[in-house]
């Protein structure tokens, strides 16, 4: 086992005496909320801990039997040994390369998904319809909530602009790849001459932020405006200004909702929407800096990034980011995206894991 490894158990050994010894204190008990947190940590800490004597105890059965090999009266039962010492070792191991892959406490929070039409016109608005009905629906088959909380309709169908909250569980963690640039090559409706386009739109998955969680944000650098609601909502939308839009001015950032009657809710939408963003901002430029000296094998997320390609002609999905071509596109495009988000997810865990194993 890599010596950096080592070292990192032995310290989350200590770790774990620690966090007894807090637990047992009473005034940590009195506090529900910290000692949830602290209970969970624990009993992570302490299934790697176990595992890693476990490890540890194989290892020194390991020398014992290599040790024996020549007695000739124990070398058969010391050849056994030594064959299941070694399958119990890598199996081990292998288990506590992974559970010390980083949790990112984002991954189990809801999201927002924002999806932009791009270069091409009418027929990248129609795209960014086909990309929403593809992630309501492999929102649908996951079991998740899905809420609009603001859409901009093109006139010849589909979006300029729609921005959706999805809740459920582990929605970052599936959903943060398809931050990024999708191209479309196909035959638009539009198109007499049968000749294939190619057009695009943006894609950004972001958590949502905590309610509790402080934000540093001045009142006075807010634009708060009101409008009315666009698109469904009956007599409603003639009637109240009850959509919001709020406007970040040191950065320009822009954040609306007009799904609610109620302008209070909408608001609070809406902020949580301008959260989120400023806290993606904040994330992307740590990313590129980052990627000044390290490219990262999923990239960062940005929305320049191209990521992927839908190629209706010929029934071709491919994502670049891990050269994994799919020749299922129209199922994918009806919502299953299982194969496409564990590759992305397995790629990861790679990466962390070399990471790791490199002692970074």
């Amino acid at each position: 086992m890599n010596p950096t490894l080592r070292e990192q158990f032995d310290r989350l050994g200590l770790r774990l005496a620690e966090l007894d010894a807090t637990l047992a204190d009473p005034a940590v008990s009195a506090d529900i909320k910290r000692w949830r947190s602290l209970s969970r940590e624990q009993a992570e800490v302490s299934g790697i801990v176990e595992r890693y004597a476990r490890y540890r105890q194989r290892e020194a059965d390991l020398a014992a039997a290599q040790a024996m090999l020549d007695d000739a009266e124990m070398a058969e039962m010391a050849r056994e040994e030594v064959a299941a010492a070694g399958a119990d070792m890598e199996r081990l191991h292998a288990e506590l390369q992974t559970a010390l892959i980083p949790k990112d406490p984002d991954d189990e929070r809801a999201a927002f998904l924002e999806i932009r039409a791009g270069t091409g016109g009418d027929e990248s608005a129609l795209f960014a319809g086909d990309l929403a009905r593809m992630y309501l629906r492999f929102c649908e088959r996951r079991g998740w909530r899905t809420e609009v909380l603001s859409q901009s309709d093109s006139e010849l169908g589909g979006y300029k602009e729609l921005v959706l909250r999805v809740e459920g569980e582990g929605v970052y963690g599936q959903l943060r790849f398809e931050s990024g640039g999708h191209r479309v090559q196909r035959v638009p409706a539009t198109e007499s001459q049968g000749r294939i386009h190619t057009s695009a739109c943006t894609v950004a998955v972001m958590p949502e932020p905590d309610e509790a969680e402080d934000v540093n944000i001045n009142p006075a650098e807010l634009r708060i405006d009101t409008f009315r609601a666009s698109g469904a909502g009956g007599q409603h939308v003639n009637k109240t200004d009850s959509a919001i839009r709020i406007t970040h001015l040191p950065t320009g950032i822009v954040a609306e909702c007009q799904d609610d009657r109620s302008q209070h809710r909408n608001k609070a939408k809406a902020m949580a929407v301008l959260v989120a963003r400023l806290r993606e901002k904040d994330r992307s430029e740590r990313a590129a800096k980052e990627a000044a000296t390290r490219k990262g094998l999923i990239g960062s997320g940005d929305r320049s990034d191209r990521i992927r390609t839908y190629n209706f002609p010929q029934g071709r999905l491919t994502d670049h980011r891990i050269n994994l071509t799919l020749y299922k596109l129209q199922q994918v495009m009806d919502g299953d995206l299982g194969d496409v988000v564990e590759a992305l997810q397995a790629a990861r865990a790679a990466e962390q894991l070399a990471q790791l194993e490199a002692g970074r």
